[in-house]
């Protein structure tokens, strides 16, 4: 990342057109009332997370976050048939239409930003 990107930040999340940041929640009880949350930039960072940490898909929504609006995300985009988490390159491949033109077989508008995640 050049000067002006570490200034203002990857170029991407100035796209209107793209989520700011995806938030995961996870649900410590079962009525939904109170819930953890882990943040990331990319949906492949978050769920990379997730995993790692041993925090599988059966209780995990996960949000879009855009500037004005936040939308949750269908699990069948992120999950294998078999309620598993989707890695790269099967969850580039299952994003390709629901970001149209953001993402190819050969690029990716998320790849100016950080695949870390925040979170409890």
């Amino acid at each position: 990342m050049g000067i002006l990107g570490s200034l203002f930040g990857a170029k991407s999340k100035y796209d209107k057109s793209l989520p700011y940041t995806y938030e995961a929640r996870i649900r410590i009880f079962e009525d939904g009332t109170e819930h953890k949350s882990y943040i990331s930039d990319t949906i492949c960072g978050l769920i990379e997370h997730l995993h790692r940490n041993g925090i599988g898909p059966g209780k995990t929504e996960i949000y879009e976050i855009y500037q004005a609006r936040e939308t949750p995300i269908d699990a069948g985009l992120f999950t294998t048939a078999d309620q598993q988490w989707l890695f790269k390159p099967d969850i580039c491949r299952a994003f390709e239409q629901h970001y149209a033109g953001h993402i190819q077989e050969t690029s990716c508008s998320f790849k100016d930003r950080g695949r870390g995640c925040l979170g409890p």
